[in-house]
């Protein structure tokens, strides 16, 4: 597939050539007997730096469907509220203690994507336009004839196995492990796949995802706007039934409609789904001593009210040499003022030994102490300390933010999938840690 690309950038293209009005945006009569739409992505006053809107030239404009009707969304968070969370219809509950969950499984019979997005935790509510959720998918069929938008936020897939093949509005992208994928609020998209599929989504509820200011590290460095790939137009003129679902204050409705949705022949704007190869990430680390923050490996960033403060980080931890002296070099023990959701693709994470499998995930809430276990700090400790290169076949992620993450009772109830597979025994990894200090002994430690 061809993409426009550069994070952000203002795209025009067509499928069709002339399909695009030259000199305003809704003309009398559009060419090729096509309707004119505007998508906006951000309200009409927003400062001109952070407008995202959209011009699409369509063969028939989207009103026209059959009335919603709410369809199951069980599997899904409307509310992340945790008063009184023992009752039945409060979908969460709240907890301090350090979870992982062992791979989530891809179910055997039938599920596409919608059928197969389940919500793991989040913070507020789509409703008041406020928080995040982080969510997996697990399908293993196409959608076929169905296509979905999400009326509560933006969605950032970061796929863990299978390829994802995916149409939108704008055009078509195919997204595989290793690579990331944005669909901003209200576009629709629909999404094939070629067998079991498995990943993590991380929704706001709030603004749009941006790659981060780079401050004193200079001009380059990190993601790369470049290297950001957005779709170019691409459209299939089909008169046949779509079921068209929306995600509305985090529950499903459906729509029935005679033509295709992806019957855009050309647009122009900034507002549209896009993607990024992770392996392009241009990595910060120490060259003299000590572990720095994660903060250096941030790709994205969804910003708060509060300046300097997330609602959300998209953080990866890539391939990467480490040559720090005198230094323990795996993260450290912390306690953070922010509720860190990881994640893993492939490969082991190096502040973890075992437990912490691709597929799976671990959540270290709001001020719960965590860091290593005893066999990572053992051999960090006592090892010779020289350039290598870690993390060579493997790539963790990690959701931070400065909400408090509540918890699915679907992830976290042994009757239910999600449950089904959290380490009920995960804080043992840390309930074995030596005791090496030795008032007479300045050089005490492990050995």
């Amino acid at each position: 597939m061809e993409y426009n690309q550069g994070y952000g950038n203002y795209f025009e293209t067509e499928a069709l050539e002339g399909a695009l009005p030259r000199n305003q945006n809704a003309p009398q009569k559009v060419p090729y007997g096509l309707y004119a739409e505007q998508l906006s992505g951000t309200a009409f006053t927003a400062q001109r730096k952070e407008n995202q809107k959209s011009w699409l030239y369509r063969i028939r404009p989207s009103v026209g469907h059959e009335p919603f009707k709410r369809i199951d969304s069980s599997n899904l968070v409307r509310d992340f509220s945790v008063v009184h969370d023992h009752l039945d219809s409060v979908e969460c509950e709240s907890t301090p203690q350090q979870l992982r969950w062992s791979p989530f499984e891809i179910p055997t019979e039938k599920r596409d994507f919608v059928q197969g997005l389940h919500t793991v935790m989040g913070a507020g509510s789509p409703g008041a336009r406020d928080g995040l959720a982080v969510h997996v998918y697990l399908c293993n069929t196409s959608m076929g004839n169905k296509a979905m938008y999400n009326a509560d936020g933006d969605f950032l897939f970061v796929p863990q196995e299978g390829q994802l093949t995916v149409k939108t509005e704008m055009g078509r992208l195919q997204v595989k492990p290793g690579e990331i994928m944005i669909i901003p609020r209200g576009i629709r998209f629909s999404i094939d796949v070629e067998g079991p599929t498995r990943g993590y989504i991380c929704e706001i509820f709030f603004g749009h995802f941006e790659i981060p200011d780079l401050g004193p590290i200079g001009a380059n460095g990190l993601a790369d706007p470049r290297h950001f790939l957005y779709p170019k137009a691409w459209y299939e003129d089909l008169e046949t039934e779509y079921t068209i679902v929306s995600k509305y204050q985090g529950y499903l409705f459906q729509c029935t409609q005679n033509h295709s949705p992806f019957d855009v022949v050309a647009w122009h704007g900034n507002y549209s789904p896009c993607k990024y190869d992770l392996s392009k990430f241009n990595t910060i680390n120490t060259v003299s001593f000590d572990h720095l923050d994660p903060s250096i490996f941030t790709v994205l960033t969804a910003k708060s009210a509060f300046t300097g403060t997330a609602l959300c980080d998209f953080v990866i931890f890539p391939p990467r040499w480490t040559v720090a002296e005198n230094t323990f070099r795996p993260p450290w023990f912390h306690r953070n003022c922010m509720s860190e959701f990881m994640g893993l693709i492939h490969g082991q994470y190096d502040a973890k030994a075992d437990g912490f499998l691709p597929g799976g995930g671990s959540l270290h809430s709001m001020m719960t102490p965590h860091g290593p276990d005893r066999q990572v700090f053992e051999k960090a400790s006592t090892e010779q300390l020289k350039p290598i290169k870690i993390s060579e076949n493997s790539l963790a992620f990690m959701f931070e933010s400065y909400k408090f993450f509540s918890v699915s009772k679907w992830a976290l109830h042994k009757d239910k999938a999600g449950g089904k597979v959290l380490q009920q025994d995960y804080y043992k990894c840390w309930q074995n840690m030596g005791k090496y200090f030795d008032a007479k002994n300045i050089k005490a430690g492990p050995q």
